[in-house]
């Protein structure tokens, strides 16, 4: 069995995400103190940060990686809730409700992940007033997404939500440098977990959109060809 790596700590002062994170509000003096109560990790890939229905250990701030977070249905399947990136925190409903994990956190690749203690992180909640505000839009841009994803799975068909499922992708973690290779590789059953189906569907969708010419296949990683196609397919406004 892997462990999770110890790395050296890294420094909120000069975290490339300060200015956009959740943390962008605090002083100098209080991000300087929030790095005396944290510890930086690294995950390889397919090990869990945490793991659904365990008790919350603190605030997962992603410094580099991605992850995804997921849950298990009564009969075992995966189903993939959210996907994280850099600067994004994960853990804080968990922390906030003081239950147990509701999804487990998995690292899609190796990832550079910050823990922030629990009891600190509570505190420094209720003694800065913007950083209450920046957690409930947090909370309310995943109720949001949550209601999308409702709503996608109920009305949409398999095909619709695969290519919404790709457009999703590229607008979490973007492309690499050719700009149209999604910039992440998932296994077409990783794929399958997020869009709610089977892996055989997926597969099938992924020809079909390959033959049609919105994308193509190259080493496992997923070209966008036609970008205005596989937003009309997906049935989305662009």
């Amino acid at each position: 069995m892997k462990f999770p790596i110890q790395v050296e700590q890294k420094n909120c002062l000069n975290c490339a995400f300060k200015g956009h994170s959740l943390f962008s509000i605090l002083s100098d003096d209080s991000l300087d103190h929030l790095n005396a109560h944290k510890s930086c990790t690294i995950f390889k890939k397919g090990q869990y940060l945490f793991t659904q229905h365990s008790r919350p250990m603190g605030l997962f701030c992603v410094y580099s990686g991605k992850i995804k977070l997921s849950t298990a249905g009564p009969d075992g399947k995966e189903q993939i809730i959210r996907l994280a990136k850099d600067g994004d925190v994960i853990g804080y409903r968990a922390i906030i409700t003081d239950e147990n994990y509701r999804l487990s956190a998995i690292a899609l690749e190796e990832s550079s992940v910050c823990l922030i203690e629990k009891e600190f992180f509570l505190d420094l909640a209720m003694s800065e007033p913007r950083l209450n505000r920046q957690i409930f839009k947090l909370i309310s841009d995943d109720l949001k997404r949550a209601e999308e994803q409702i709503v996608s799975l109920s009305q949409k068909s398999v095909r619709e939500r695969t290519a919404e499922a790709l457009l999703f992708l590229k607008a979490t973690y973007g492309f690499e440098d050719d700009n149209q290779t999604l910039n992440i590789r998932l296994s077409r059953e990783e794929l399958a977990d997020y869009v709610g189906t089977t892996t055989e569907s997926v597969i099938r969708v992924l020809s079909d959109f390959k033959t049609s010419g919105l994308i193509d296949i190259a080493a496992r990683k997923i070209i966008i060809i036609d970008l205005g196609l596989l937003i009309k397919t997906a049935n989305m406004i662009p």
